[in-house]
């Protein structure tokens, strides 16, 4: 039974395509021009708004109804949006999976979530009768051509959008998997009509801008912000093998304003920038999320973007966003601490969200009374509530007693982030909770001994993790080079470990580190290719001997 107020992101569509029928919707690449230029095919929002009515008629017709759990396996391209929003005219719940994962994590998404449906590709389909055990739930298969349009805007009967509530589930979109096994999300409606909200207050975005989404979750934002989506020339389940230049060209021919992608792309389309000279001049906004964003990089935006700011908004798969920071706010005030060893500022909450910061554990809070708040400045586990927190794992009652805190009504959900709230009411990330590195002589966090070592001009990225010292936990460091730099001899190696390690005793957090190894190419998070995986990291160097780093006879060095 619904609950709560009527609520429906498909709504705007329709909307949409009768205020702004020839609004272009959506612009697909499909190839290049002669003169070089990207052909695009273009979807007017009437368009746009048929191929949902053709696609949830056709939905309706093979047996899926409100309520029916589909699984979503399409391409990001001409059919992906329509089809999402005729699972949501219809009531459907679409699952997303991340197709990264492997095939094996992925399977196990499948057969915990249950979809009665599949809407894929053909290889999707394929894949569903191959392993016709994980898929058994399946009962309903709908092949997709992501290259073909199947409604027609001049004769097509609008197809009525189900009057779903609030409360009632809207999807399941699983997380990452990052820091352990990927979990489906339960999404409501009335948590994307908030985000959208959020969203649209948080950035000023204003109808008629143009967006290029380079994460294709965030393209189903759009007709409701009233922005043209542009799909983006990037490989979905590798979205850090990305030509920057192909980023840059479809910025430029389609004078894109907004943009979202990983800090690790940003730095591809930063670095290509640089080299070539390109600016970005139609840009209002740049939003970088997925991992701690350097202060560097930003700065580095502020000439390629001269008419527009970057921004990292933070949260996760189970509420997003939670709050924001801008690139002035991060290179004027904040960086200088991150590059210090505090952290990762992380910006206010935004508006009807409330953040606390609270003495972690590894059990779970049933109640907001149960959990004890920490002071201003001191670190802890960082929890949030606000409209957009979402309630449940689905299928997964114990992983949703460990995340959500009971408030009354109201959910807090424990990010799985350390960090704390500063005397001005920011917050500030210092890493994830189970990567933090507890020894004997305290606690080191990720984010915070990084960002020291990480301006080396030798250094792409370094990670922290935990190492076994004849049984003793110890905290090493993970070096992975700038490009071209892993032929170095290990006399080379052993110089720029030395310059680390006097690096690290000028602060305190890393002022005792003394171990470091290297590392070709870091694991990562398959959504973003940015989160790196300091757990599987960590296994890669059990048992084997570290560079170390001379003890400092004099002394540390750190104010």
């Amino acid at each position: 039974m619904s609950e709560g107020p009527p609520a429906n992101v498909a709504r705007y569509l329709p909307e949409r395509a009768a205020s702004q029928p020839d609004f272009p919707a959506l612009l697909v690449p499909r190839g290049r021009l002669p003169d070089g230029s990207i052909n695009y095919l273009c979807q007017s929002a009437l368009e746009l708004n048929a191929e949902a009515d053709a696609w949830a008629f056709r939905f309706a017709a093979a047996g899926i109804e409100r309520g029916t759990r589909v699984l979503l396996m399409v391409r990001p391209g001409l059919s992906l949006i329509g089809i999402c929003f005729a699972l949501f005219k219809v009531g459907a719940v679409p699952i997303v999976i991340d197709p990264g994962m492997g095939l094996p994590g992925f399977l196990r998404c499948v057969q915990r979530s249950k979809p009665r449906a599949l809407v894929g590709i053909g290889t999707a389909v394929v894949l569903s009768r191959v392993f016709f055990l994980r898929f058994r739930s399946v009962g309903i298969r709908l092949r997709v051509r992501s290259d073909r349009r199947i409604g027609n805007s001049a004769d097509q009967l609008p197809y009525p959008v189900a009057p779903t509530s609030a409360r009632d589930l809207a999807a399941v979109l699983f997380t990452s998997g990052s820091t352990g096994p990927a979990k489906g999300v339960c999404y409501e409606h009335g948590m994307f009509e908030a985000q959208v909200s959020a969203i649209r207050e948080t950035y000023s975005i204003e109808p008629g801008e143009i967006d290029l989404p380079m994460l294709p979750i965030f393209a189903l934002f759009n007709p409701a912000l009233g922005m043209t989506t542009v799909v983006p020339e990037i490989n979905p389940s590798r979205p850090a093998t990305v030509d920057p230049s192909m980023i840059v060209q479809a910025i430029r021919q389609c004078s894109v304003t907004s943009s979202f992608g990983s800090p690790v792309l940003w730095k591809k389309i930063a670095d290509h920038c640089i080299k070539t000279g390109s600016t970005l001049p139609t840009l209002r906004r740049i939003l970088m999320a997925g991992a701690p964003v350097p202060p560097r990089l930003m700065q580095d935006f502020r000439e390629i973007i001269p008419n527009g700011h970057t921004h990292t908004p933070y949260g996760a798969t189970e509420v997003l966003p939670v709050s924001s920071i801008d690139d002035e706010t991060v290179i004027g005030e904040t960086a200088e601490r991150t590059q210090s060893g505090a952290g990762t500022c992380v910006g206010r909450p935004l508006r009807g969200v409330e953040v606390r910061v609270i003495e972690p554990s590894p059990l779970p809070i049933e109640s907001i009374d149960e959990a004890i708040v920490c002071a201003p400045d001191h670190t802890g586990e960082i929890i949030a509530t606000g409209p957009t927190v979402t309630r449940s794992y689905d299928q997964l009652p114990e992983a949703t007693a460990q995340a959500k805190i009971r408030d009354g009504d109201r959910i807090w959900h424990r990010m799985g982030d350390l960090g704390y709230l500063d005397s001005d009411g920011r917050l500030w990330f210092c890493g994830r909770q189970a990567e933090a590195v507890r020894t004997a002589d305290g606690v080191f966090y990720t984010d915070c001994c990084e960002a020291i070592f990480n301006p080396h001009p030798g250094v792409r990225r370094t990670a922290l993790i935990a190492w076994q010292d004849r049984g003793t936990t110890v905290p090493a460091i993970v070096i992975e080079l700038v490009r071209g730099r892993m032929t170095e001899t290990d006399r080379g190696k052993k110089r720029l470990v030395d310059e680390l390690a006097a690096l690290g005793r000028m602060h305190r957090p890393t002022a005792s580190i003394r171990h470091f190894f290297f590392h070709k190419q870091f694991p990562v998070d398959v959504r973003h290719n940015a989160k790196i995986n300091r757990l599987k990291l960590a296994g890669v160097f059990k048992g084997r001997r570290p560079i170390l780093s001379p003890p400092c006879a004099g002394g540390n060095d750190f104010q």
